[in-house]
């Protein structure tokens, strides 16, 4: 509600995601600017983001258990002021090798602050509007999807990459001190050394969870990466027009992470997913026949995005209810799954453009896709029943 301050606190909350979500993708806005002015192939540009998602799957567990015993609020603060220094070290690296430190540097950072932010939101609210705490959190990455990656295409012609970069470094800058003055201390959970951490990994649900999160993101990720040739094969369409249909895709994920956390509070996080799952499923399946006119590509964009966007409140909220007092250690090997899936699904996706062609990806990531809800509906069990709807909040 206005001025309430858990509202401000959640839209720093939000600012940091955004930040850290646009660390990860805005290479795909100004490939061809550091390609043109570091030499390197498109292809080696690309792996920028891979660098930068591997070493976010690897550092979330490494990160959280030597930050282990910081309050929350240190550790957000820290986490940004990285992220905000590998952007920076990005943006001035004489040398394409440096350009790796750089995105690993700020990977590092957003492996800290995103599973860090989502408990923090979490202790905003009452457990009746958990999902919509989350939600707070990936709305700032799918912002970063929308706005970040789209503001970086049309300002690295201008700024240049470095430019770019510098300006994402200012807002992480931004960002912590807004975290430092007006987000409260949480005090840190009992500390849990690295063996523990991966001791989790020994049981089945942990094991499930986290196969449903590579597989999930396999699924959309192996074909959004490729998302322009397959609109240029099948719509036709280039330039201008491919630009506002990946504006169109963006707007529908903010809105989906929104709907997720509504939902997932209403009909609780399983029955959210089933719904939310088989959609995507639908409509990453029948894209070759969605994407034959330019009205058809935005209807399927949109549908897509809402759905698949829509996932991350239930499944997050789930993880915290299966999870019960290890759902911190599960959260954040969660979130290395996720940049898991992420980094595997430009292999996955460039092995099937590079072999049967880029007309196979939608099938090839819809069949992904329905492979991680099998798991999901065989593997993963609530502690607790089907959540009765909510009472109604107002507004909310």
């Amino acid at each position: 509600m206005t001025g309430d301050p858990v509202s401000a606190r959640a839209i720093l909350l939000t600012a940091g995601a955004f930040v850290v979500g646009t660390s990860a993708y805005i290479v795909s806005g100004v490939l061809p600017e550091i390609s043109a002015e570091t030499g390197a192939t498109p292809a080696a540009v690309g792996q920028l983001a891979t660098a930068f998602s591997l070493a976010y799957a690897v550092g979330a567990p490494l990160v959280a258990t030597l930050a282990g015993r910081w309050d929350r609020r240190t550790l957000l603060v820290a986490a940004l002021l990285a992220a905000a220094a590998g952007n920076a070290l990005t943006a001035l690296a004489p040398t394409y090798p440096l350009l790796f430190v750089g995105r690993i540097v700020a990977a590092l950072g957003a492996a800290a602050y995103t599973p860090a932010a989502t408990l923090v939101a979490t202790s905003f609210y009452p457990p009746e509007r958990r999902g919509r705490a989350v939600a707070i959190v990936f709305g700032g990455l799918t912002l970063a999807l929308a706005l970040g990656v789209p503001a970086g295409s049309f300002l690295g012609e201008p700024l240049g990459f470095r430019g770019v970069f510098l300006l994402v470094a200012a807002a992480g800058l931004a960002s912590a001190v807004g975290v430092r003055l007006l987000v409260p201390s949480v005090p840190a959970p009992p500390p849990v050394t690295l063996t523990e951490r991966f001791s989790v990994l020994r049981e089945r649900t942990v094991q499930v969870v986290l196969a449903v999160t590579v597989l999930g993101v396999l699924g959309t990720m192996s074909v959004y990466i490729y998302v322009v040739p397959l609109l240029a094969e099948f719509t036709g369409a280039t330039g201008p027009v491919v630009s506002i249909l990946l504006l169109v895709y963006g707007l529908g994920a903010i809105v989906g992470n929104t709907l997720g956390g509504r939902a997932t509070d209403r009909f609780g996080p399983r029955r959210t997913l089933i719904v939310v799952m088989t959609v995507t499923i639908a409509a990453v399946a029948t894209l070759p026949f969605t994407l034959l006119t330019v009205a058809g590509a935005a209807t399927a964009l949109v549908a897509w995005s809402l759905a698949s966007w829509a996932f991350n409140p239930p499944f997050q909220s789930l993880i915290l209810d299966v999870a019960g007092e290890q759902s911190a250690l599960v959260l954040s090997l969660n979130a290395s799954a996720i940049y898991l899936g992420a980094g595997l699904s430009g292999m996955v996706g460039g092995l099937v453009v590079a072999g049967p062609g880029v007309q196979l990806l939608p099938p090839v990531g819809a069949a992904l896709a329905l492979l991680g809800m099998g798991v999901l509906l065989v593997g993963v069990r609530s502690r607790t029943p089907t959540a009765e709807p909510a009472p109604a909040t107002g507004t909310g």
